[in-house]
């Protein structure tokens, strides 16, 4: 197995040689060390089936369902599908993933690891944005990083919750009322530190933050959740912010990335085709928040 630094972008490095069946747990300790030094891993001619896609989660570390389960591979309910593939079974939910997330951060319990392998590419774009929140963070006015620090951010999936097949008809006040019931606001640490890299992490995101409170619970005002997204890149609309890496990737690629410290955003194909992606979403070993900054 050769791990080895892309060199067309922000970040990643590309995985080739590796063979899940063959892997030693040498070779396990030595992608988690990378997604934590590289953020991404490309790895290269993967041909797992959705058995072993799962086993590379295992491998990784414990891996968390989705939980709603409308994204449920049919089989492996550990698989999150997105996209749909052609057919009379239209495996997955489409165009998910069109705003800048981290994944599960609405949740009490986020994730270390995120993986995904793509199972259909489009001819048309199809790849994934990311950004750097350690090295966004670190690009603030010092004004701003004394500000945030101490602080905790509201995280919620309610501003671009997906409607279910289930709530068709339903009165819209109902689904709102179930979505705050079943995954309730969290507030998370703003600024926390990677507890592998030790780097000082800015935790939101465009998706799911709803403002800051201070350590006296006094909430900041909008002005400043503004101007954060702003700074970091995720209110650019033309994906030209220096800050953004654009991560593409053709059939038999298999994506694994860094999920503390990355903010992400899916590039779909502007026409509508053919596109699936399978998921796997892994806890480490080590906590999802080191040290509060």
């Amino acid at each position: 197995m050769r791990i080895e630094p892309q060199l067309d972008g922000l970040m990643g490095a590309t995985v080739t040689d590796f063979r899940l069946a063959s892997a030693s747990d040498a070779d396990i300790a030595s992608l988690r060390e990378a997604v934590y030094r590289d953020s991404i891993l490309l790895i290269k001619d993967q041909r797992l089936d959705p058995k072993e896609f799962v086993d590379l989660g295992n491998a990784l570390g414990v891996i968390e369902v989705y939980y709603e389960s409308m994204y449920h591979h049919p089989e492996h309910k550990e698989i999150f599908v997105s996209g749909t593939k052609p057919g009379n079974d239209f495996e997955g939910v489409p165009q998910t993933g069109k705003f800048w997330h981290a994944d599960y951060s609405f949740m009490p319990n986020p994730f270390g690891i995120t993986m995904t392998y793509p199972q259909i590419v489009p001819k048309g774009n199809r790849g994934t944005y990311y950004i750097d929140m350690a090295k966004a963070f670190a690009a603030l006015p010092g004004r701003l990083q004394d500000q945030l620090r101490g602080t905790r951010v509201e995280h919620s999936p309610r501003r671009y919750f997906k409607i279910r097949p289930s709530d068709v008809y339903r009165p819209i006040h109902e689904v709102q009322a179930e979505v705050e019931q079943t995954t309730p606001a969290m507030f998370h640490p703003t600024v926390f530190r990677h507890p592998v890299t030790g780097e000082e992490i800015l935790y939101v995101s465009e998706a799911a933050s709803f403002g800051f409170i201070d350590e006296r619970g006094l909430r900041l005002g909008p002005e400043v959740l503004e101007e954060v997204l702003e700074l970091t890149g995720q209110l650019d609309s033309t994906f030209t912010d220096p800050q953004i890496h654009l991560q593409t990737f053709v059939e038999g690629d298999l994506l694994v990335w860094d999920n503390r410290a990355l903010v992400h955003r899916a590039l779909h194909s502007p026409k509508p085709e053919p596109a699936q992606s399978y998921r796997v979403t892994v806890h480490d070993e080590h906590p999802f928040f080191g040290a509060s900054a």
